[in-house]
């Protein structure tokens, strides 16, 4: 049995700290370059959060090559047995976004450390400086479309009775004041909760113990299917997190996000 057999998804850094010689464990930080050089948790290894996106015009959210992803997984030793723990320096943006790159992988045993290295840091726990090598070339994957909206199936489902579209980007990108794309404004139906209202800045930047409460209040409930979405899928991974970590049984990220709806020519938008 895994040592993190009893864990919920979101964890503590005392959970993390007494289970890091654990063989499963493969620790993903997703902060910087410069913030893993100065120090990280012992025995993660780094992945530049660049590398879990396509990275190109229109959509540079989309999912990365097959290829790229094989040899990504080939260098942390992916295995059917891993246990994955993410974190980043951000409140849970880049760790989400790999959360649901796993989901794409069909691996569904991973962790989010709460607050990411914040809270670490903030419990005075030790960093370390030592890099692990890469353990091994490109390896094999099969990619699931279960956890990833397309352009197409969000068209297809607006206006479902049971569809919630949770926009993470800023009220102004909502409204059309910020435009980032040929089209301002939203989904059409679209509920706006942006990020980092989702964090709780007096706790190191962990998940809001309240954030049940407030989506049930905007009508993102677990009876419905979410698809979340920002700019390129990189906020929304937090919001894509927090609705898996809340038990919502119907996930999706949109991995075009708004780079995609707002400069294709036949998508329609509410301002």
């Amino acid at each position: 049995m895994s040592a993190f057999s009893a864990l919920p998804l979101v964890i503590e850094p005392a959970d993390l700290a007494a289970r890091l010689d654990a063989a499963e464990l493969i620790l993903v930080d997703l902060t910087s370059a410069a913030r893993y050089a100065e120090g990280h948790i012992p025995g993660a290894r780094f992945v530049d959060p660049k590398r879990t996106q396509l990275g190109q015009p229109p959509a540079p959210g989309l999912l990365p090559a097959k290829a790229d992803l094989e040899a990504l997984f080939g260098e942390l030793g992916h295995n059917p047995d891993a246990v994955y723990v993410v974190y980043d320096d951000e409140g849970g943006g880049w760790a989400g976004r790999f959360i649901w790159l796993l989901d794409v992988i069909g691996h569904g045993r991973y962790h989010y450390l709460d607050g990411g290295l914040h809270a670490w840091v903030a419990e005075g726990r030790e960093r370390s400086q030592e890099v692990p090598a890469a353990v091994g070339g490109p390896l094999p994957l099969t990619l699931y479309d279960e956890p990833t909206a397309s352009r197409e199936y969000l068209q297809g489902r607006l206006g479902a009775a049971d569809l919630a579209v949770w926009d993470a980007r800023s009220p102004a990108e909502y409204r059309g004041e910020k435009v980032l794309a040929a089209k301002g404004g939203h989904v059409p139906g679209a509920i706006n909760f942006e990020w980092t209202a989702g964090m709780d800045p007096a706790r190191a930047l962990r998940i809001r113990s309240d954030m049940a409460e407030i989506l049930r209040q905007l009508g993102i409930t677990p009876d419905k299917e979410v698809i979340t979405h920002c700019q390129t899928h990189h906020r929304s991974g937090f919001t894509y997190l927090v609705a898996k970590a809340l038990g919502y049984p119907r996930v999706k990220g949109y991995a075009g996000s708004w780079s995609e709806w707002g400069n294709h020519p036949d998508t329609p938008v509410e301002v």
